[in-house]
């Protein structure tokens, strides 16, 4: 029988623009313009920052956005890949093991742009690091055995990578052996307190990735099997899984069950976050003071929230960024606070506001068994507010905006970004984007797409 890799690696060299349905490439547009808002939006984290002084000590043909500065195909994958992570705003998988598939187009960028392909090369390459990223999340928790969801991404973005510099089989075998058996990333990235690393671990893990098929490229073999071998990635990392078959004429493509966010929050956030300005609305509707009325608020949620963004006394009492929009006790409350949750939620001023953690503090959240039994189709949180009179006001939402069932219009999509490139880009030089990247399939060499040019300083 093959092999896993063998199965991913033939997979992707047989993989061809001509065989993705046009709501496929379209999806791939969506993904690749929120992306890129996100990256855009995040130019002056000083993670991004330090990813780009980083970047700027190697040279080469892939840009990093926004600096004017080319760099070597890895570094550019990190670089980017941190700046589309660190806002928490880009897209979300949820399934036995949760995922941001769109952290792999940073590697499809930069190998796309150092390799000269087109539109549709991009389109096919992203297309396939979310198939196979989603179907290994799928296939096996990871979480559950103190491994982060990154992991799976040392995969996906090997074979998008060997699929754009064009490897054989054979050498994509080893591309991924490579990529895996140096890329087993630990949990410890997303409990207690929170750091900067939590935007950086799969910009790492895709930076690694392309660094590995370009080894394989050069003619550096790998260890094999790495999923079934001895001491290989079932063994000790995932246990023993079976991937089913891939998306293509006769299954539809796993690209059409990820999420787009409405709120730069942690995807589980988002139904809660959502319920809790609703719930703001009624009460103030009746007359409530938000800071001397409320009594408590609860959360119902289903175990992966309880799990990721609503335990440890973390939650409470954020102290970064990285921990607010990870904490479900904060999001919610400062939606309730402030009627919105935005960028300006989550600066370092708006957590130390003394008003806002008291209200933190009436939040209790507990694990609902009947909400888990909905999820990952659903996302329920239900959220109670009683008042110190004992009125007591609840709202459920289920499917958040953004969710498959409850999708972005494209309308809404390019809002997100207008937002987010509002102070770097001119309305013109933006109209000028969408045009392209909604044309992506006809541009000739993406080395040509205008967010390259942009320049907003070092």
């Amino acid at each position: 029988m093959k092999t896993i890799a063998q199965r991913l690696a033939e997979y992707a060299w047989s993989f061809k623009y001509s065989d993705i349905p046009q709501r496929v490439v379209h999806e791939v547009k969506t993904r690749l313009i929120d992306s890129v808002g996100c990256a855009i939006g995040a130019f002056h984290s000083e993670p991004a920052k330090i990813a780009r002084k980083i970047g700027s000590l190697s040279k080469g043909n892939s840009t990093i956005i926004g600096a004017n500065l080319k760099t070597s195909p890895d570094l550019a994958s990190f670089a980017n890949g941190v700046a589309i992570r660190y806002l928490d705003y880009n897209d979300t998988y949820l399934s036995k093991e949760p995922a941001h598939p769109s952290d792999n187009i940073s590697a499809c960028l930069a190998v796309a742009e150092d390799e000269n392909k087109s539109g549709k090369d991009l389109i096919a390459a992203i297309a396939l690091a979310y198939e196979v990223q989603c179907r290994l999340c799928d296939a096996a928790s990871l979480r559950q055995g103190g491994w982060d969801h990154v992991t799976y991404g040392a995969f996906s973005s090997a074979l998008a990578a060997a699929k754009l510099i064009g490897l054989s089989v054979e050498k994509t075998v080893h591309a991924l052996g490579l990529a895996g058996v140096a890329n087993i990333a630990m949990r410890q990235t997303r409990v207690g307190e929170l750091s900067m690393w939590k935007g950086c671990a799969f910009a790492n893990t895709a930076r690694n990735a392309v660094f590995a098929t370009m080894l394989a490229k050069n003619g550096m073999t790998g260890p094999a099997p790495i999923f079934e071998g001895e001491k290989g990635f079932m063994k000790l990392v995932s246990g023993v899984f079976e991937l089913k078959e891939f998306g293509g004429k006769k299954r539809p493509f796993k690209i059409l069950d990820t999420y787009i966010k409405f709120y730069p929050a942690e995807y589980h956030s988002q139904s809660a976050i959502e319920a809790a300005i609703e719930l703001r609305k009624e009460i103030l509707s009746q007359g409530i003071n938000l800071e001397r009325d409320i009594k408590s608020i609860c959360i119902k949620t289903f175990d992966a929230a309880y799990e990721i963004i609503g335990s440890g006394p973390e939650r409470w009492n954020p102290k970064t960024r990285e921990t607010a929009d990870h904490s479900l006790p904060y999001c919610v409350a400062v939606a309730i606070m402030d009627g919105k949750v935005d960028l300006t939620c989550f600066l370092e001023k708006r957590l130390g506001d003394a008003r806002l953690n008291r209200l933190v503090r009436k939040v209790r959240v507990i694990n609902d068994k009947e909400l888990t039994k909905q999820y990952p189709e659903a996302m329920p949180n239900l959220i109670t507010i009683v008042t110190k009179d004992g009125r007591r006001f609840s709202k459920e939402v289920e499917y958040p905006k953004g969710h498959t069932k409850n999708p972005m219009t494209d309308s809404e999509l390019e809002e997100k970004f207008m937002m987010l490139a509002e102070g770097f880009v001119s309305a013109k030089d933006v109209s000028n984007m969408f045009d392209m990247l909604w044309g992506l399939e006809d541009i000739k060499y993406i080395k040509r797409l205008p967010f390259w040019r942009l320049h907003f300083g070092s």
